[in-house]
């Protein structure tokens, strides 16, 4: 705490801020994300949506069109979902109690604890990254992070350390010292508490945290058609229980491996109705994701009318730039209908 008084520059937009509201946005945005990226979304957010109402009354793809390029998509989802019910449900007011907010759709337990200690100093320990990271340093503690018994022995050791008379500034003062002093490279030369590490006594500090489980990667090939006629695309939004969730597309046709041009034009004919002889240039990009590697393909078609395919429509190309779309899509047809999307 003395540290974090006397010492601790680290400048955040919500450091201070007491409103239920504005907590919620930035750890909703901050989850899987970095604060440098987060930031600019979170005042975006706060700019178009000052208060949990403006949020509540909103069209979704508005809020996923801000949400856009920011991933987890799911999180945005639940971020409307919670605001909705807490609009119609409690007349706008945000829970004050741990176990309430732990309730709401999309908040768990790291969540819940920083809202409840930030917004209403109540004693309850955050532990994110960061924290992970200094309490298994300064014990030298290997038990993995990312098992029951990892999450559960830290989780105690954190409420146990609390200063219960001022949990949110504590919450905040070691959470800061894992992103400025113990980062995953340490600082250890600018520790002040470097004597009193017992990873650092051994020289074990960058072994620590402890993680176990390694993300099997699956992989996916997209391949996109995007066709064009009189200044309309063929689009889709993304309905099924899946990545990007309520986001638009051209017409996909997904295969298992990557496909020659020839099987393409096969599936095609299949899902359309139509014969196409894929010769046109292909703009090929891959992205990854937490635990998958989408790879893309693009297809430039111009039908000589507007076809008709379940489930997709036509939109004009004036209209894009008010709907959300995954990243990689939206900077292909940004390129392709020469306006920004």
């Amino acid at each position: 705490m003395h540290w974090h008084e006397t010492e601790n520059d680290r400048q955040m937009p919500w450091k201070g801020e007491k409103d239920p509201y504005k907590i919620w946005l930035s750890e909703i945005i901050l989850q899987q994300t970095r604060v440098d990226q987060g930031l600019k979304y979170y005042e975006k957010f706060i700019t178009v949506f000052p208060t949990l109402k403006d949020l509540a009354t909103a069209e979704d793809d508005t809020v996923f069109k801000i949400w856009e390029g920011l991933g987890y998509y799911s999180r945005c989802k639940n971020l409307l979902e919670t605001a909705r019910y807490l609009y119609s449900e409690k007349k706008s007011i945000f829970p004050s109690n741990y176990e309430e907010i732990l309730s709401l759709k999309g908040i768990g337990s790291y969540t819940a604890a920083a809202i409840a200690s930030f917004a209403y100093n109540l004693p309850f320990a955050v532990v994110d990254g960061n924290v992970y990271r200094v309490l298994s340093r300064i014990y030298n503690e290997h038990t993995p992070i990312d098992t029951t018994n990892g999450k559960k022995l830290f989780s105690t050791l954190a409420e146990k350390l609390l200063l219960t008379s001022n949990a949110g500034e504590y919450n905040q003062a070691i959470m800061d010292f894992g992103a400025v002093i113990c980062t995953p490279a340490p600082k250890c030369s600018n520790c002040f508490y470097s004597s009193h590490c017992l990873a650092f006594k051994v020289g074990e500090q960058n072994e620590l945290p402890v993680k176990l489980k390694k993300n099997k990667i699956k992989e996916r090939w997209f391949n996109y058609f995007l066709l064009s006629h009189n200044g309309s695309i063929l689009l889709h939004q993304r309905t099924e229980k899946d990545i990007w969730q309520q986001l638009y597309e051209p017409l996909l046709i997904e295969t298992d491996k990557d496909a020659d041009k020839r099987f393409l034009s096969k599936l095609f004919r299949q899902k359309t109705g139509i014969d196409i002889n894929l010769q046109s240039s292909v703009i090929s990009k891959s992205q990854k994701l937490s635990h998958q590697l989408i790879h893309f393909r693009f297809y430039d078609l111009q039908p000589n009318h507007q076809i008709s395919v379940e489930n997709y429509s036509w939109i004009s190309k004036t209209e894009l730039s008010l709907l959300p779309f995954p990243k990689e899509i939206s900077e292909q047809l940004t390129a392709f209908s020469n306006q920004p999307i």
